[in-house]
């Protein structure tokens, strides 16, 4: 009995000798079989290499492609090293710090205002000094962003917290090329709050320094209501020593980071040419100011009297160089506000650009514990020193 089989690729291959011969020949024909498995597989496989080959494309372009329209403008920058070329226009940068002294006195003409009496004795400290802006560095570390650095993993913390910054160190924080991309790691600091051992605060923290390499210090007190100075003055120490950095992840010392997550959500970016505005993060909408007195976040109606405008979780967020230029440059014309988060939102509703919203942010941590919950997100706040080692 015929095979129907061989009858059928008879019929529709009649004119292709190569073919007949096979279907003449039940075994040439399993040969031939055999073969385009054969070469199927090869396909398949070259499918794979193309993928592979297209990863690292990707890893190639977030270093070429990251600057998008500004590339040309940072470019001659690199190659003239004149770094006022990205500097506000009529204001140059200088090449290094060059704050050397305290010079901001407080504005006294405003204690006899109702206004500021009203606002009780909680914030006077604050809006009597809301004008002083730039300090001068107690550590530096410029040399951080020489050299090939992709991404600047910037912390806030306080002098006393040791164990935190050391956690960070140990973990996400490290030093390390993740994907064909170098992270290097600072830590903010100001100096040690009214009462407390600066002297002895302050030497730990020199020495700790000297360990690691690792700490950006200004002189300015360390409180809740200056962590709006971390932010200016980071944004003008990155102006001055890192504009070819191309990106920067900035958090807390007691965030958890999937450094491998965050490097992918990175090349995801670049690879959609979503680079020139890049900040996302936490986003945080219609928010208001707190009026109970007994919250740590408390705004008196005399500071500010209405919606915040959109703004990011300070506990981690991602941004572009080219995000954090035009941070710098606009938060020069804008009234220091005492909580940092709503004081960077105030810049970018200046800027027209609104903070994107990702669900791997969880700045305000979550109930969940277990660890394979952490592999799908990028930022978890709240986290002791021990359970970041964990």
């Amino acid at each position: 009995m015929t095979n129907p089989l061989v009858n059928l690729m008879d019929c529709s291959l009649r004119s292709a000798s190569m073919m007949e011969f096979f279907c003449r020949k039940k075994k040439n024909f399993r040969t031939a079989v055999s073969l385009t498995l054969v070469f199927a597989t090869l396909l398949m496989l070259q499918k794979l290499i193309t993928v592979d080959t297209n990863f690292k494309d990707i890893k190639v372009d977030v270093k070429r492609k990251w600057c998008g329209p500004t590339c040309k403008s940072i470019k001659a920058v690199e190659n003239s090293s004149n770094v006022n070329a990205l500097a506000p226009v009529g204001k140059p940068l200088p090449r290094k710090w060059d704050v050397n002294k305290i010079k901001c006195r407080e504005n006294s003409t405003i204690k006899t205002q109702a206004w500021f009496r009203r606002m009780g004795p909680r914030f006077h400290e604050f809006v009597l000094h809301r004008h002083c802006r730039y300090y001068p560095m107690l550590l530096n570390h410029p040399e951080k962003c020489s050299g090939d650095v992709d991404v600047l993993v910037v912390v806030k913390s306080v002098i006393e917290e040791h164990d935190r910054r050391e956690a960070v160190r140990q973990t996400w924080g490290k030093e390390q090329e993740i994907q064909g991309l170098k992270i290097k790691t600072l830590f903010l600091l100001g100096t040690p709050a009214t009462g407390k051992d600066a002297r002895n605060l302050q030497a730990l923290v020199q020495y700790e320094d000297r360990t690691y390499g690792d700490i950006l210090q200004w002189d300015f007190m360390d409180t809740f209501y200056n962590l709006t100075l971390k932010e200016v003055n980071f944004l003008r120490w990155f102006n001055i020593y890192c504009s070819g950095v191309p990106f920067v992840f900035k958090g807390d010392d007691d965030v958890f980071v999937h450094t491998k997550n965050l490097v992918e959500l990175i090349g995801f970016r670049v690879e959609e040419n979503r680079v020139e505005n890049l900040i996302v993060g936490d986003t945080i909408l219609e928010a208001k100011p707190i009026r109970n007195r007994q919250s740590k976040y408390f705004i008196p109606k005399e500071l500010y009297d209405k919606r915040y405008p959109p703004y990011l979780g300070g506990g981690g967020f991602l941004m572009s160089s080219q995000v954090a230029h035009k941070l710098f440059v606009v938060s020069e014309s804008v009234e220091l506000y005492p909580i940092d988060d709503v004081f960077l939102g105030m810049c970018l509703q200046k800027l027209k650009i609104v903070p994107e919203l990702h669900m791997g942010f969880r700045t305000f941590g979550i109930i969940k514990r277990k660890p394979c919950f952490f592999r799908n997100l990028i930022v978890v706040h709240k986290l002791v020193p021990q359970e970041l080692l964990q």
